[in-house]
């Protein structure tokens, strides 16, 4: 039998560590024997860590480490179906099914999550506005109830627990293993266009425009420049290459210590940043990529939260719909700007549908993405922004969040009374808890 100990656990926003009861589950059993052992302040399930704020963590309970339960059970090279453990990373997931001529249709900013934490949060990649979120190429998958039994939900067994479960930030119960489907491709690598834009009005115009002939559209976006350049960046347009690269040679950097909180500054940031945006010529480039490098571009340099300090990151990430979209995002950028506290990476793309879930993040509108160096400044600046937000019926992702109130909460998602209506019936003595929940009043009573 298993036996826990007591670890100090972080989420990657790097904040104060919490104390918690770890259980490193090897087999189902075990993710039993913890279920069953677990205290009064409850338990949640646990991949990768890779969430921001409080989703992941549970200060003074216990804490399912689901990373070993990582095996492809089974893979259809014909038809591009998966049945995978909930452990299993994106990475796995690619380096097994890519030679095979397949990839999952929604690859979010880093191949180090887990399948249990896809569904958790209804994840979403840089294709969102063709091809949906992760829980749109969902066919079932095993939870482990409060009360002990393994049940296979789908959307039609179970409609509002799927529909729960599925951006439910873990508190349904502890999601076992996934069934889903995974997109064919012609190759091992991309296409990339990458076009240099003046300000944001030519972002917005050239980034819908795109999104007509090009199924992955991202772009960065510079967080320090105001006036007539306010909103410029670099827009990346992909689509899978007719033919292979070779496969690059493995090769990363690990940030080993935490940066001085003086290094990431406003004049540190301008410099990098007008670098950044003329490493493309004036007329745009094109050239091919590994699907690696365009998908997952910062898990070549480990441990980057660092940068930040040993104060932790806050990431902002909001939509907000597309009829105010452009108003709202001159607003989000210009308290940026204004803000002492600078941002060194920026994220603009669109959405195209809702997600299928109680809480999912998707619909359709402008996503905007700021990281900020977390100081009293930049918790103020945060709030400022959801706000700003919530004021143009915009909502902010929870695997991003560490600053949202259960008021905000509620005005941004309009299906959390459904939702823990559901926590009510499958979960009546809120064994399922996790910061987050407490935080934002998400138990069931």
């Amino acid at each position: 039998m298993i036996r826990p100990s007591s670890q100090s656990l972080r989420s990657w926003g790097r904040a104060a560590p919490t104390v918690s009861r770890a259980w490193r589950v090897e087999t189902r059993d075990d993710v039993l024997a913890g279920m069953r052992a677990a205290g009064p302040r409850g338990l949640i399930a646990r991949g990768f860590g890779r969430s921001y704020g409080d989703a992941c963590l549970n200060d003074g309970g216990d804490v399912l480490d689901l990373t070993p339960l990582a095996s492809i059970h089974s893979f259809d090279p014909e038809t591009g179906v998966l049945h995978c453990d909930a452990g299993t990373s994106f990475r796995a997931i690619m380096q097994h099914c890519v030679p095979l001529g397949w990839q999952p249709h929604i690859c979010p900013g880093t191949a180090t999550i887990s399948m249990g934490g896809a569904i958790a949060n209804d994840v979403h990649g840089k294709n969102h506005h063709g091809a949906g979120s992760f829980g749109d190429h969902l066919d079932w998958f095993e939870l482990l109830m409060p009360d002990g039994t393994v049940r296979r939900i789908t959307a039609d067994s179970d409609p509002d627990l799927f529909a729960a479960t599925l951006g439910g930030i873990g508190l349904t119960g502890v999601i076992l293993s996934v069934q889903f489907r995974l997109a064919r491709i012609p190759s091992n690598a991309m296409d990339l266009r990458e076009v240099r834009v003046r300000d944001l009005d030519s972002f917005l115009e050239l980034l819908q425009a795109a999104e007509r002939d090009y199924p992955y559209v991202v772009g960065w976006i510079d967080g320090l420049t105001k006036g007539r350049t306010m909103g410029r960046g670099i827009l990346e347009l992909a689509r899978p290459a007719p033919e292979s690269v070779p496969e690059p040679r493995a090769f990363a950097v690990s940030i080993p210590f935490d940066f001085p909180t003086w290094v990431l500054n406003r004049y540190s940031i301008s410099a990098f940043n007008a670098l950044y945006y003329r490493r493309v010529p004036a007329a745009g480039r094109a050239r091919r990529v590994h699907v690696n490098g365009f998908l997952y571009p910062l898990d070549a340099l480990h441990q980057w939260n660092r940068m930040y300090g040993r104060n932790g990151v806050y990431q902002f990430q909001c939509v907000v719909p597309f009829a105010e979209g452009r108003r709202a995002l001159i607003e989000l950028m210009e308290a940026t700007v204004r803000s002492p506290t600078p941002s060194f990476l920026g994220v603009l793309k669109s959405m195209g549908r809702r997600g299928r879930g109680m809480l999912s993040f998707p619909m359709p509108g402008f996503v905007l993405a700021l990281d900020f160096a977390r100081t009293p400044e930049s918790t103020r600046l945060v709030k400022r922004l959801q706000d700003i937000a919530l004021k143009y019926d915009g909502r902010v992702y929870l695997a991003k969040d560490a600053c949202l109130t259960p008021a905000e909460l509620r005005a941004m998602y309009p299906e959390v009374e459904r939702f823990k209506a559901v926590l009510k019936r499958v979960d009546p003595t809120e064994l399922m808890q996790s910061g987050m929940s407490r935080r934002l009043d998400l138990s069931g009573s």
